[in-house]
């Protein structure tokens, strides 16, 4: 199979730009003196983790509880589930610890721990705890220690080891390098979040509290951090695959971004010099995330199947099966001469995560160099849903 004989809109992951997106986060981890962790989210698959965790620990970061199960069953058992659990899904976590998975999960809040330990406690198993601290993006986490947050720090730690669950360290994000857009600013944050991580794990360490682990993690931090001294581990996950706002944010070239959606061109408007692709807010996602960025990239970059750049040409617009083509500015037209109905092009997504949650599976490809003609090689599966 070509890539001509896939229906469109497919997702295409490039597997050459993949490895060595991989080897780079593996090379920068090495460097930084910390285990490498990758965060699954993006890619969802068990045969990307595979390949990420090539000669490493077998360790992952997932986001669901459907993704932790996923792994786990491909015999990926030692997980952190990074998103704050919320209390319904404990029976879950028992379950898989039961099995002799080691999941630890997350909290911020006291009261959660104090239900996570007596879930671990009724069910006969101890359950592992990341306590999640906020180090500056104010989505989730305990507010700074050393800024007014350590009285909640201690009471998250006590109620998990009262009721003898496993305090296995801290976990932080710095999500807000996403708004940076130079390295020296991600470099800034890396170094509050890798400080206020190290504080906390610290303070519960001198209150009795084990706290082996000091996780952090994003691509940006990962990639640009001075120094992670203190820090046990990281969880980049977007870098397996990059997009165009990890383009736009230094994290690496565009010819870097692994993943693609193919599509085809279903219409031309010669009246207002656009042109349509069956690929929408469905198959592209809605993230307008290079929004925010100097360079607006709108719904994603539309390039020819061999993934050269058509030259300011991007997906205007979106309705739920349409995508519009334009120019960036708006001034100009679509080159409808280069683009005839039933072309094939490749869009570069905003955010990688988002676009992927639309598919199945992925087409894997070495390389577009062949075009249309370029084989399938394989095609790997993905885990959606919660």
């Amino acid at each position: 199979m070509n890539l001509s004989d896939l229906p469109t809109p497919h997702l295409v992951l490039d597997r050459v730009k993949l490895q060595k997106n991989l080897d780079r986060m593996k090379e920068r981890a090495d460097a930084l003196g910390v285990r490498l962790r990758p965060h699954m989210k993006t890619a969802k698959s068990i045969d990307v983790a595979k390949l990420a965790l090539a000669g490493r620990p077998a360790c992952i970061t997932v986001s669901t509880m459907k993704e932790a199960r996923y792994f786990a069953e491909h015999g990926l058992r030692d997980i952190v589930l990074a998103v704050g659990l919320v209390p319904q899904r404990l029976d879950e976590v028992v379950a898989l610890l039961g099995q002799g998975v080691s999941l630890a999960v997350t909290t911020d809040m006291p009261e959660v721990a104090e239900r996570i330990a007596e879930a671990g406690r009724r069910a006969g198993v101890t359950v592992p705890v990341m306590i999640e601290v906020d180090v500056g993006e104010h989505r989730g986490g305990v507010p700074e220690p050393v800024a007014g947050g350590q009285d909640r720090l201690l009471a998250v730690a006590r109620g998990l080891a009262a009721g003898g669950a496993e305090v296995r360290g801290v976990l932080a994000h710095a999500g807000h390098t996403y708004g940076c857009s130079d390295r020296e600013a991600i470099a800034d944050i890396a170094e509050t979040e890798r400080s206020v991580a190290v504080d906390a794990a610290t303070i519960l360490r001198e209150a009795g509290f084990g706290c082996p682990e000091v996780s952090v993690g994003s691509t940006p931090g990962a990639l640009f951090a001075r120094k992670l001294d203190g820090v046990t581990e990281i969880r980049p996950g977007v870098y397996m695959f990059m997009d165009l706002f990890q383009s736009g944010v230094g994290c690496c070239a565009l010819g870097d971004i692994a993943l693609s959606v193919l599509s085809t061109v279903m219409n031309h408007r010669p009246e207002s010099g656009t042109a349509h692709i069956d690929a929408g807010g469905l198959a592209l996602s809605k993230d307008r995330s290079t929004g925010s960025q100097a360079l607006d990239l709108a719904f994603g970059l539309v390039t020819d199947v061999r993934g050269a750049p058509f030259p300011n040409l991007v997906v205007q617009s979106v309705h739920q099966e349409h995508g519009r083509l334009g120019l960036i500015d708006g001034l100009g037209t679509v080159p409808l001469e280069v683009l005839p109905v039933g072309e094939r092009v490749r869009i570069l997504p905003n955010h990688a995560c988002m676009t992927a949650a639309a598919y199945e599976r992925y087409a894997v490809v070495d390389g577009t160099e062949m075009g249309d003609r370029q084989p399938v090689v394989t095609f790997w599966d993905r885990v959606n849903g919660w």
